[in-house]
């Protein structure tokens, strides 16, 4: 049997006036694989790939960096999110070094003095990872059946977004795990990878790999959108699986909605539709705190994470 491979679409046309037809197939591409995967690839989404590939150099060479240097970008205290230099505990659950950035401007960014392009770097990757998203987020209304401006009108608050960068050690004999089976919280993410394969999806009890692609960027469904469409695309499970012998590098740009944000089921997917809501009202920054808060505890099991599913509504 062959292997699922996720889909690759190739986002040209929507760069360009006219090309309705050309977007349509897209659309329709892109609505199958969140259906059947909740992933799928982008190419020529107009994020240089210099610019990629610099970025995936600097970081790799903070990452290589002492100890001691990278603590001194430590996140500082009361930041929405741990902004800065993160390391999993040792001994920890999982094996990964990473750097979260807030939006350019942000007061709880930290950066290293080295490399001294490093900020730079970081604050390009993040405005045109924040244009690409909101490309997809039109897109991804359209293949939700709605107006292409929907998903920006609910939420044109961009303050809460976030970039990452994350640095895999190289797997053990006794350990491969980089990132345990997880599902995102954002409204979708956005994920640059190196050339080293180790990001998978979980579909009908089975791992697919999500195999790197030369200017590629895989993008996935999160929780808050799963919500707002009442379950028509899904968040999808996925983990990250350490390579044997080499390093991983790779961002992921969480695009999310406003922490101040009342989220639920939308009227289209409802009230106008005649469907009962699968979810209650809840404040979507109490979800990441209560998210972050299950990170913290180590949890393994699936059944003991906090999901959404803490906020469904129960079927009668």
């Amino acid at each position: 049997m062959a292997t699922p491979k996720i889909p690759t679409v190739d986002l040209t046309p929507f760069f360009k006036e006219g090309y309705e037809d050309e977007k349509r197939k897209i659309i329709d591409s892109i609505t199958k694989a969140c259906c059947e995967y909740g992933f799928f690839q982008i190419v020529n989404h107009g994020v240089p790939l210099d610019l990629t590939s610099q970025a995936l150099k600097v970081s790799k060479k903070f990452f290589e960096s002492p100890n001691d240097a990278k603590l001194k970008c430590s996140p500082l205290p009361n930041a929405p999110v741990p902004a800065g230099y993160n390391k999993k505990p040792n001994p920890s659950y999982e094996f990964n070094e990473f750097l979260i950035m807030l939006p350019p401007g942000s007061d709880f960014n930290i950066f290293p003095e080295n490399p001294p392009e490093f900020r730079e770097v970081m604050e390009e990757l993040f405005s045109q990872f924040l244009k690409i998203g909101m490309v997809v987020e039109r897109i991804l209304s359209e293949c939700l059946g709605l107006p292409p401006c929907v998903l920006k009108e609910f939420n044109d608050d961009r303050s809460w977004d976030f970039l990452i960068a994350i640095f895999y050690l190289p797997a053990t004999e006794k350990e491969r795990i980089g990132a345990n089976p997880h599902k995102d919280v954002s409204c979708f993410t956005i994920v640059l990878q190196d050339e080293v394969a180790g990001l998978e999806v979980e579909k009908d009890g089975e791992w697919i790999l999500i195999a790197p692609q030369p200017g590629a960027l895989v993008v996935n469904i999160g929780d808050a959108l799963q919500v707002l469409m009442n379950d028509k695309f899904k968040s999808p499970r996925h983990r990250v699986v350490r390579p044997n012998g080499r390093s991983r590098n790779s961002f992921a740009f969480f695009h999310n909605l406003s922490g101040d944000k009342w989220i639920q089921p939308l009227p289209q997917y409802t009230k106008e539709i005649v469907e009962p809501p699968k979810y209650r009202p809840f404040l979507y920054k109490e979800y990441l705190q209560k998210r972050r808060e299950s990170k913290s505890k180590n949890v393994t099991r699936l059944e003991d994470e906090i999901t959404i599913s803490h906020y469904a509504v129960p079927e009668e």
